[in-house]
Parts: structure tokens; sequence; C-alpha cells
């Protein structure tokens, strides 16, 4: 895709995030007009004067051409929202990476990811449930997301290694640099059998900042997301948060109440993170079976019962669609819109994924899909 370098150009423009790039490719329809633009029409298009100042800067600094063969000599791909391959999932999110730098591969086996976080200092009892959970997921054909930390992160990844499945891991810094670099070999591994993935461009170093934004695609990827060992302040909770807040399962392992490492996820039971003690807890919850984790197409094929669910389900795809435009698309009144999207959510044939906002599910129960 030849517009891909002005995506990756914008990746590199202090102070142009998400919402950003869709306010510009809004204005100017193409990043490319976005990128030649002018003083004047950047400031129509609702940039501030120091963001202007940076992205003209970076025209002069940047030469976009050799930034997309750099990409390529580490063996990593740029991949834009725009494309095809880009995670279906996570495309849902408001805020979702207008880029990713992937070294491995993603396929569509990993819309049915869930996520494993915990701390770095875990215990022999956290590394051994990560490990199991993650090799019973992966047997069940669900992808395993985590962040290649230490602790459990770790022990997440080979688990669902060993197991012989596809495991995801996000970075917080720039597709060629390992982070924390005793994690190389393992590195290596996951983007053999799975992908290593990140929004930060080349060069970007580990730095706090960056955990944040990593955590929100952790959980933006995933259908859920287990919490195995956490502090009270732990990174795991924050995405234990910002899982919630995209509409994602949040489990917790429950552990002693003496232990550091478990009062977090204790106190995430108590606000009412969904307790696991084994991973047909986590299946039963995303209406998924073992080896059975369905594809799209499966997906798109849920039975209505009647001509409103037909015609709801018409309107509804994978993108999250708000009630106010269904009741304008279907014709439907809003109160028998809201009562029938319930009682569809409840039969799991649509899923909300946000503020009102409804996306048809991805793991419908029986007997709601064809064989």
């Amino acid at each position: 895709m030849s517009a891909r370098k002005y995506w990756i150009g914008f990746n590199h423009v202090a102070g142009i995030g998400p919402l950003r790039m869709q306010m510009l490719r809004q204005h100017f329809n193409t990043l490319e007009a976005a990128w030649h633009a002018d003083a004047q029409a950047l400031r129509e298009a609702g940039l501030d004067r120091r963001t202007i100042n940076n992205l003209q800067e970076a025209r002069r600094r940047l030469d976009l051409d050799a930034l997309q063969q750099r990409i390529s000599e580490l063996g990593a791909a740029a991949l834009t929202l725009e494309e095809a391959d880009y995670p279906s999932v996570l495309k849902e999110l408001p805020d979702a990476p207008p880029l990713l730098y992937v070294h491995g591969s993603l396929t569509t086996a990993d819309d049915w990811a869930v996520a494993i976080v915990g701390t770095r200092k875990a215990s022999t009892y956290g590394r051994d449930m990560a490990y199991q959970l993650a090799g019973e997921l992966a047997n069940a054909g669900i992808t395993v997301v985590s962040g290649l930390a230490l602790g459990i992160d770790a022990a997440a990844h080979r688990g669902a290694l060993d197991a012989g499945g596809r495991t995801v891991a996000v970075l917080p810094c720039g597709i060629d640099i390992v982070y924390p670099p005793e994690h190389r070999k393992l590195a290596r591994e996951i983007a053999d059998h799975g992908a290593l993935l990140t929004e930060f461009p080349p060069g970007t170093p580990p730095e706090a900042r960056n955990f944040p934004p990593r955590n929100r695609i952790i959980s933006g990827l995933s259908l859920g997301v287990i919490v195995v060992e956490a502090p009270l302040k732990s990174g795991a909770l924050l995405t234990a948060d910002l899982a919630a807040e995209q509409g994602r399962e949040v489990f917790a392992i429950p552990g002693k109440t003496t232990a550091a490492t478990s009062q977090g996820t204790n106190r995430l039971i108590q606000d009412g993170a969904k307790l696991v003690i084994s991973i047909d807890d986590v299946l039963e919850e995303l209406n998924l079976t073992r080896g059975t984790a369905q594809t799209r197409d499966e997906v798109q094929t849920i039975i209505p019962e009647d001509e409103e669910e037909r015609l709801i389900l018409q309107y509804l795809s994978d993108e999250p669609m708000h009630i106010d435009e269904l009741c304008r698309e279907s014709g439907l009144p809003i109160a028998r819109l809201s009562s029938m999207l319930t009682l569809m959510e409840l039969k799991g044939m649509v899923r909300q994924t946000g503020s009102m906002q409804y996306t048809l599910a991805r793991g419908p129960k029986a007997p709601y899909t064809l064989d």
C-alpha cells in the first residue's frame, strides 16, 4: 500500500495519536494530503501550533521511504487501521492504534484471544497457574496475549508455546528492541508461533509512559483478561481496568489473603471479576468450548428466530454500532429495540462493546449457529 509510508510518518510525530490521526483522515480524506498540507490547512483541521511545528519538523527530518525500508530490514511489517489484516477485535476501540508494527504473523485465529497478565515478581504458584492456564487455552484453540515481561507474562507465553499454540506479545518499545533483554530467545519463539507487536516506532525505548498504552492493546486484542497475581498497585490491575472500560471480561485467580501478590487479584474478585479455578470458568463466560474457537464465518451464521431479530442482525457487524444509529437504520422504536438487544445479548447473538454500542457476538451459544 503506497499510502502506508504516510501512516509511518505520522507515527513519528509527537502529539499525533489515534484521535488526531482520525481527525486528519476525516478532514483531508487521505494522510498523504494531510502530510503535505500547509500550516493554515492543518489549523483548520484542528491541530494546535505545537503539533503543527512538530509535523513540519518531522517533514524536514524524515525520509519516509527509508523508514519503510528500515522496517523491512528488521523483518517486520507495518499494518494500518485501514488494512484487512488489522486485528478486528482491536479495531473496535475508539482509540485503536492507527499503525501496528508486527514481527511474526497475525491470523484470523487471533480474533479468539485471551490475555494473561500479572506481576513481574511472581510466586511459584503464580507462574505455575499462568503456565497451566495458557497451555489449556492454547489447547482449546485460543491465542494467548501478554506483555513479554518477567514473571507471569513470561510463564503465559511459555505455556502457550509448549502446548503448540499461538501467542502474541505486546511491547512497550520499538519492534527492534526486546524488553526485557533476558527474553530474546522467548521473543524469537513468539515471532515464530505468533507475533511481537507494538504501536511505537523502531528505536523507541521502553519508557515508563509507554506501558499504559501498551496495556490497552493487550486488553484490546483480547476477549477477556485473566489477572493471575498482582499487588494492589500494579500495571496488571491497570490492564484489568482498561479491559472493563473496553467491554472485555475480567477474570482473576484467587490467592492467599496474606500474600502481597494476591491482594490485587482478591480485590478484583471482590469488585466483581470472575473468579477462575480452571479454564472452564473462562470458556463458559466467553461462550467458548475446548477446541472449538469459532471462525468469523461461523459467527455470521447466527439464526434469527423472527423478523425483528433478522432485521437487527442485518445492520450489525464486527464494527460497533450505537443503538441510536441502529434505531434509525432499522426503523424499530427505541424501547422495543433496547428490549430486543438485551434479549439477543442473553442468547449470545449480539455483544455490547461499549456505552450502548453493539456488534455481532463472536462466541454465540448453540443453537444460534449452524454447524
